[in-house]
């Protein structure tokens, strides 16, 4: 049989088939329509607040929108970061000892634990985090306060209520940490077999086996995981609204009672009272962080496409 004959050659397309095909090109489709309908929403509504006149409007008290928007950025970004710098790492142990040390029933309840923990509303987070978690640290920040304010990120003076940007970030953190450990948890049980018992054969400790087979082989995915939890904590409104006593201002300063406010816990907090244009500037801000998600979810997919070819996984 000839090329030319064997390419004539189709594979009868069942009614089955043809749907299938058909829906799911339309849910994609639906995805990207979604999407650029989001995306034209925030530009049309967010430009006006883009280009208003700080007379116009009281939230801009003054100042021009890039002013106005520019703590929020850093707050945003800067609790979020703090939030991933604790997650990742707790998160990644956890994984490992669920997926390689851990014996089987104490390893199934503890992934049931953690995925339960994803499903927790953040309210309740909010709640704990302004009513347990601030006041038992409270005590810890007027340590930190007095035996390390010649560092930049404790020069004090610590707040009295403990609700400061970094009891945010440590409530970012729990947040985030299923999202990060589930996803790592099922990479690291994705590596070969044959990879680990390799180095075992060699003479390689348990921990030894992890860092050269496990954990390069899913650096990628632990790159998803760590972007997908950044991707959360860069938009949670609610939890930060209750916990964080936010001004309009940028500072390092993580215990003391001046914390810079984030985009989302904003806009929650003051479109109740938004009329006219101040609508449009929090609009614009919510543009903002949508381009900010999009930049951060794009860095994400170069790293992991760069990776991939060095994570075992080919």
């Amino acid at each position: 049989m000839t090329s030319t004959a064997a390419s004539r050659i189709r594979a009868k397309q069942r009614p089955g088939d043809r749907l299938f095909s058909g829906a799911a090109l339309a849910a994609g489709a639906l995805i990207l329509a979604i999407l650029a309908a989001v995306a034209a929403f925030l530009v049309v509504q967010g430009i006006p607040g883009i280009t208003a006149n700080p007379e116009d409007t009281t939230l801009l008290e003054g100042t021009d929108f890039w002013t106005y928007v520019g703590p929020l950025v850093f707050g945003t970004v800067w609790s979020a970061a703090i939030a991933l710098i604790v997650a990742v790492p707790i998160a990644i142990g956890i994984a490992l000892f669920i997926s390689h040390y851990a014996p089987r029933p104490l390893a199934a309840t503890l992934g049931y634990i953690i995925d339960l923990l994803a499903a927790v509303p953040s309210v309740v987070f909010g709640l704990w985090g302004a009513n347990v978690l601030a006041v038992g640290v409270q005590p810890f920040y007027a340590w930190l306060a007095e035996n390390f304010s010649w560092i930049p990120l404790f020069a004090g003076p610590a707040s009295g209520t403990g609700r400061t940007v970094l009891t945010a970030s440590l409530v970012l953190a729990v947040m985030v940490l299923p999202i990060i450990t589930a996803i790592s948890r099922e990479v690291f049980l994705q590596t070969p077999l044959l990879h680990q018992e390799a180095a075992l054969a060699l003479g390689a400790t348990r921990w030894e086996m992890i860092k050269i087979a496990v954990l390069p082989f899913g650096r990628a995915g632990i790159v998803s995981g760590a972007m997908l939890g950044l991707g959360r904590a860069l938009g949670e409104t609610m939890a930060v609204a209750m916990v964080l006593s936010a001004s309009n201002v940028i500072t390092f300063d993580v215990i003391s009672s001046i914390n810079p406010a984030t985009i989302a816990a904003n806009i929650a907090l003051s479109f109740p009272e938004a009329y006219g244009l101040n609508v449009n500037v929090l609009i614009a801000t919510g543009l903002i962080l949508f381009a900010i998600t999009l930049i951060v979810n794009t860095i994400a997919r170069y790293i992991v496409n760069r990776r991939k070819e060095f994570s075992g996984a080919n």
